[in-house]
C-alpha cells in the first residue's frame, strides 16, 4: 500500500483546457518532488458508460504516490516542496475550483498491465469518486475490496486498478480539502477501449454488484482522463 495525494482543478467552462505551457510547469515541480514514487497527470476525455453520465471531466488533476504518509505530509507542509503549485502562475488554471485530498492506494491485479498505446497517444484512465458516506463505513469497505475489484479484473484490456481509501492527513496548502469516502481507477489503452468495457457484459456483473452495496448516500461520480506518468525515485517507481 501507498499513500496519494490527489488535487482536482475544476473550470466552469467545459471547453476550457490546460495550456501546454502550464503542463510543462507542473510537470517540472511535480517531477523534482522528494521522496516521490510516481505521478500522474490527467487531463480531460470523452469515452461512454451503459449506466452514467456524469458531464465534462475536470480540466486537469493530479495523482502523486508515495511509499509513506510523512513523506506526503512533508511535501504539503507550510515549507514544502508542493507550495510551488500554488505559488507558480498558471494562467489556463486560474479560474479553477480547486480540491485535494491524501488517501491510501491500494493497487490490484490485473490479467496484462502493459499498455497496448497506439504512437503519440496516451493511456485513459477512468477516475470514479463517492463523494458522500456509507452507514458504516468499516462494512462498506470489507464489501467493496473483497468483491468489486475482483469484477474489474476481468474487464477486457485493463491494464491497472487502484482503490483509494480515507486516511487523516496533515497539510499548509491553499485548497480546499474534500473527504471522500472511497476513489477508484481503472486504466485502459484509450477512451475507446474504456467505451467498449463501460457496454461489456462484465460492465453488467459490475452493476449488479453495485445494487449488493452496503447503504450509503451520495452515488458515485465517473470522469474519463489521459494519463502522463512521472516517475520521481526512478529506481523506485512502479
Amino acid at each position: 500500500m501507498q499513500f496519494s495525494y490527489l488535487v482536482t482543478y475544476r473550470h466552469a467552462d467545459a471547453n476550457a483546457r490546460i495550456a501546454e505551457g502550464d503542463l510543462t510547469q507542473i510537470a517540472d515541480i511535480v517531477r523534482a518532488t522528494p521522496t516521490m514514487k510516481r505521478a500522474r497527470l490527467y487531463t480531460p476525455q470523452q469515452a461512454d458508460d451503459f449506466y452514467t453520465d456524469d458531464g465534462p471531466s475536470p480540466i486537469f488533476a493530479l495523482q502523486l504516490d508515495f511509499d509513506d504518509l510523512l513523506e506526503l505530509e512533508a511535501n504539503i507542509a507550510v515549507d514544502g516542496h508542493l507550495q510551488a503549485l500554488a505559488r507558480t502562475a498558471l494562467p489556463s488554471l486560474a479560474e479553477c475550483a480547486v480540491e485535494q485530498q491524501a488517501m491510501a492506494r491500494r493497487p490490484f491485479p490485473v490479467a496484462d498491465p502493459v499498455p497496448q498505446v497506439a504512437a503519440g497517444a496516451l493511456p485513459c484512465q477512468f477516475l470514479v469518486h463517492y463523494p458522500g458516506h456509507a452507514e458504516d463505513l468499516d462494512v462498506w469497505l470489507n464489501y467493496y475490496l473483497t468483491h468489486h475489484p475482483q469484477i474489474m479484473h476481468d474487464f477486457e484490456g485493463v491494464r491497472e486498478i487502484e482503490i483509494f481509501t480515507r486516511v487523516d492527513w496533515l497539510d499548509a496548502m491553499p485548497w480546499p480539502r474534500v473527504h471522500y469516502m472511497q476513489r477508484n481507477k481503472l486504466m485502459f489503452d484509450s477512451p475507446q477501449a474504456i467505451t467498449d468495457a463501460m457496454h461489456s457484459p462484465v460492465r453488467h456483473r459490475m452493476r449488479a454488484d453495485f445494487e449488493k452495496f452496503p447503504p450509503f448516500v451520495g452515488s458515485n461520480i465517473h470522469h474519463p482522463m489521459s494519463c502522463q506518468t512521472i516517475a520521481g525515485d526512478l529506481g523506485n517507481a512502479r
